[in-house]
């Protein structure tokens, strides 16, 4: 199929989180043979911000937001398959709505990245036009959510719904030697976000201040003027490329959801399975489903509090980290990989044109028959 995807970036990490999610879904879609253009705006400094990976699996172009949009729309068009997924960050509306366009020729889908946000947005504002959008949809795909949120989109007409969970690529989260220069006990790697500092204050920096003996490594973007215990060090962005060196050099690394997402629960982010592919220990915040995905006190340690952070740090020590890590690798290599996702996606897209060839033969029928009986 030729697949044309209309995302946040492919080719930046920078102010983008759901750049791993990305890459995993569409290297390992384009491996089963589609198609992909992926097309991103000009926005938020990320093309200034380049990964150094290859993105030869899809073919990546960048457009002005305020330009060139008819131009997507009109290659978009000739496409099997369409795709918007939620935050661009830049004419979300205008797109949520214009790529209903390219309808019949193109089975046309929502990828919502951040499906607890887009539904409460909605609650918000039972006016919000793309409330209206959804039924025309040919289906709805998320990053997770489980079945509330399902059953939220079901309830706003969606035509058919499948969830399609973060993942590991093997070939690119994988265990490194150590770097000293990310040496700690523990790190967390997440940008400064308005429904997630909170969350950081309570299990990350309070454990900090607890633990004053301890070493904890701060990454990500919007941290430069948080008020930090001494024994953290923050140290920017973080490339994706660097990933796996700080993950690998950590004792322990640390998963702090945002609320949105650890209130709604059964949406792992990319951190989980980015740390689960160096085999490293990690401590993750509670949201409900994780024990769907890993195995609490053998695959993964779930921790409620800053408390419980400090007693992990004390508990475990190095072999017992290493046996959690390597037990949380094994489980996401047999369960959780983006070769998998990609089965599921691509089967949704099928269904899909099912629906839409077993519709349009209905309809034909329809029209045979009335012309019978007229």
């Amino acid at each position: 199929m030729n697949i044309f995807v209309f995302g946040s970036s492919i080719v930046s990490s920078y102010w983008n989180g759901a750049a791993t999610y990305y890459r995993g879904c569409y290297k390992y879609l384009a491996r089963r043979g589609h198609r992909i253009v992926f097309a991103e705006p000009d926005a938020y400094g990320r093309q200034q911000h380049l990964d150094a990976d290859d993105f030869s699996y899809v073919e990546s172009i960048v457009y002005r937001s305020d330009y060139d949009i008819d131009t997507m729309l009109q290659r978009a068009a000739s496409a099997d398959v369409v795709i918007k997924h939620s935050g661009l960050g830049v004419d979300d509306e205008l797109l949520d709505q214009r790529v209903l366009e390219c309808l019949p020729h193109s089975i046309v889908v929502f990828w919502d990245v951040d499906a607890p946000a887009t539904i409460a947005r909605l609650h918000a504002d039972p006016q919000d036009a793309f409330r209206r959008a959804i039924p025309q949809y040919d289906a709805i795909l998320t990053y997770g959510g489980g079945l509330s949120i399902r059953d939220e989109y079901r309830n706003c007409g969606a035509r058919a719904y499948y969830s399609i969970y973060n993942g590991l690529d093997p070939e690119t989260h994988y265990p490194v030697p150590a770097d000293p220069k990310f040496a700690c006990d523990v790190a967390f790697l997440g940008n400064r976000l308005p429904d997630r500092e909170a969350r950081v204050d309570e299990l990350f920096l309070k454990a900090a201040q607890l633990a004053p003996e301890k070493h904890f490594l701060l990454g990500g973007e919007g941290w430069g003027d948080k008020l930090l215990p001494p024994n953290v060090r923050w140290i920017g962005h973080v490339p994706t490329a660097e990933h796996n060196r700080v993950n690998s050099s950590a004792s322990m690394v640390m998963n702090i959801n945002r609320s949105s997402m650890a209130a709604c629960g059964f949406s792992p982010p990319t951190r989980v399975f980015e740390v689960a592919g160096v085999g490293a220990c990690l401590l993750c915040d509670n949201w409900p489903g994780i024990d769907d995905c890993f195995e609490p006190g053998r695959e993964i340690l779930v921790i409620h509090s800053a408390e419980e952070v400090v007693d992990a740090l004390f508990q475990y020590d190095v072999i017992a980290r290493r046996r959690i890590g390597s037990a949380f690798l094994a489980r996401a290599l047999r369960e959780h990989t983006y070769g998998r996702r990609a089965v599921q996606a691509e089967r949704a897209f099928l269904d899909c044109l099912d629906c839409r060839q077993t519709s349009a033969a209905a309809g034909q029928m329809e029209t045979k028959m009335a012309g019978e009986f007229a």
